[in-house]
């Protein structure tokens, strides 16, 4: 049986099961009372992993939630069509199929074979974590004016995924560069 975690225990970047559904903890704030006999409350703010869906709700300190049965696996991107996106798991070789809602934007920084990691409920597939930084080709950008040099001038970049960044000028086409998956700005050459 799982273990079971009080509210009040419940941490930022915690996991928990409320009413059968796995959630992220993103903030607490806890309230206690000044007057006798009043009940600390903990305020929430929790994000649904199957919906992404993110709230605040506020509970007892003595309610209970279970621990989830979250599995974290390595897998490689294999491709995308109309029915979803197909990873290979690296360790038992299975195909997993997210959903174009579990994936949301994150094709914008997959190339085959890419390595994520994917995060699984109850043995089912249910989103993914992107690697800090990804490599990508520069598939199209314009010249850069010479002379200037100053490091600080950028101009626009499409990448192999269809990913547009601000790049310096320095970066030409057919060259690999890194990208931050968070904020999707330029980290570097590859």
């Amino acid at each position: 049986m799982a273990a079971l975690i009080d509210a009040i225990d419940v941490k930022r970047k915690m996991y928990f099961e409320h009413e059968n559904v796995p959630y992220y903890c993103t903030d607490v704030e806890v309230s206690t009372p000044t007057a006798r006999g009043g009940q600390t409350l903990v305020r929430l703010k929790m994000r649904n992993l199957l919906t992404r869906a993110v709230f605040d709700k506020t509970f007892k300190a003595g309610e209970k939630f279970k621990e989830p049965d979250l599995e974290t696996v390595e897998a490689s991107y294999l491709y995308s069509d109309g029915d979803g996106s197909y990873f290979l798991d690296q360790e038992t070789f299975d195909t997993l199929t997210l959903r174009e809602e579990m994936v949301g934007d994150a094709l914008e920084f997959l190339v085959e074979g890419a390595l994520v990691k994917l995060n699984k409920f109850n043995g089912n597939p249910i989103g993914l974590e992107l690697p800090e930084k990804v490599e990508l080709a520069v598939t199209y950008t314009e010249p850069g004016a010479q002379g200037d040099t100053s490091g600080k001038v950028t101009k626009l970049a499409r990448l192999e995924t269809g990913l547009e960044i601000k790049a310096p000028l320095y970066i030409q086409e057919g060259e690999k560069v890194k990208v931050y998956t968070e904020t999707r700005e330029f980290a570097g050459r590859a």
